[in-house]
């Protein structure tokens, strides 16, 4: 048996996400622990089996248990999976970071660059909980969590430097509808679940303004080819961008109603403000609002260009026109495609 075998996991974050990735671990066999920052989200687990706030329509197993103390969660876990949004990681990683159990692998679900620091969610992970990079793993790939907890068939990407970790990790989260592939490539792995945002932003804008396929299919191959440009200085693996983390997760985000990146792009490409869309999003997270921002940086630092990413920030941070934003793009200097 693997030194790293994961038999008990602490799910910390009862969203969408977080919930439905601790049912995948459950109906896997683990026995797990899903803490929930309310006590009334709790107790709704535990008495009903549903989460009345995120999952109110679907059933979760006898095997996963709630709880609203994190202590009681974290107790004797052999893997911690980290199911909060990317800008807030930090603040309350910081909070768990003296309960942390010793040897536990550490999952990040979060999908994004973090603003102040420009650093992956696995470096802000290493550096807060003051442990190997090594120890540090993150799930990427299409898994749009509404089919995820319906049980329609997917596959993921388990990404850490170590492989035994990695293998564990698959082993622990593999079912009949949810099929996951080990990665040793983390820089890749997080970029491209960063960048998928922003490039869904920019596809429900254009969803917005009433574009079709062609321009879809438009944005999400260039988007492709500006992650790939960052991945390239940054040290990824090129074929990363190709597989379930990268050309996958961009798809299934960029073309489906349940994402929320392209739920919130469409609303803007409609003309709504960025808080008339926030408020339509009843609170929910669209991650590349954010992220757009902090890979702008990035890439400026780097000397990449990334205009979708500019765009996109424009439209979200400077207050431009979806409309003429989108025109400007296509209206870009001529050159080969690969450049």
């Amino acid at each position: 048996m693997s030194e790293h075998a994961v038999h008990r996991v602490a799910v910390l974050g009862a969203g969408t996400w977080g919930t439905t990735f601790a049912k995948v671990l459950a109906d896997a066999g683990c026995d797990v622990t899903l803490w929930a920052r309310r006590a009334a989200v709790a107790d709704a687990v535990n008495a009903k089996r549903i989460n009345t706030e995120y999952l109110p329509d679907v059933e979760l197993p006898p095997s996963l248990r709630a709880t609203d103390d994190a202590a009681e969660a974290l107790h004797g876990a052999d893997a911690v999976v980290l199911a909060v949004p990317s800008q807030s990681l930090r603040e309350n990683l910081a909070g768990w970071q003296p309960l942390l159990p010793p040897a536990a692998t550490l999952v990040s679900l979060a999908k994004g660059v973090e603003l102040s620091t420009l650093k992956r969610m696995s470096e802000v992970v290493a550096e807060v909980a003051d442990v190997a990079m090594s120890r540090v793993a993150v799930v990427s790939g299409p898994n749009l969590a509404r089919e995820v907890a319906e049980e329609q068939p997917t596959a993921t990407v388990v990404a850490c430097g170590d492989h035994d970790r990695a293998v564990a990790l698959q082993h622990a989260c593999s079912t009949g509808y949810f099929r996951p592939y080990t990665n040793t490539d983390l820089v890749g792995v997080e970029l491209a679940g960063a960048c998928k945002n922003v490039i869904a932003l920019a596809c429900g804008m254009a969803s917005g303004l009433g574009y079709g396929s062609n321009t879809m299919s438009t944005l999400i191959t260039r988007g492709l080819a500006e992650t790939g440009r960052l991945g390239a200085v940054l040290g990824a693996d090129p074929m990363t961008f190709a597989g379930l983390a990268g050309l996958g997760d961009l798809v299934a985000t960029c073309a489906s109603p349940l994402s929320r990146n392209r739920t919130f792009g469409q609303r803007l490409g409609r003309g709504e403000s960025l808080s008339q869309a926030q408020e339509a999003a009843h609170g929910q997270v669209a991650e590349g609002v954010k992220s757009c921002s902090s890979l702008r940086e990035l890439a400026e630092r780097h000397g990449v260009e990334m205009p979708l990413t500019d765009v996109v920030y424009r439209v979200c941070h400077e207050g431009v026109d979806p409309g003429p934003a989108a025109g400007r793009l296509l209206g870009r200097e001529r050159k080969p495609e690969r450049s």
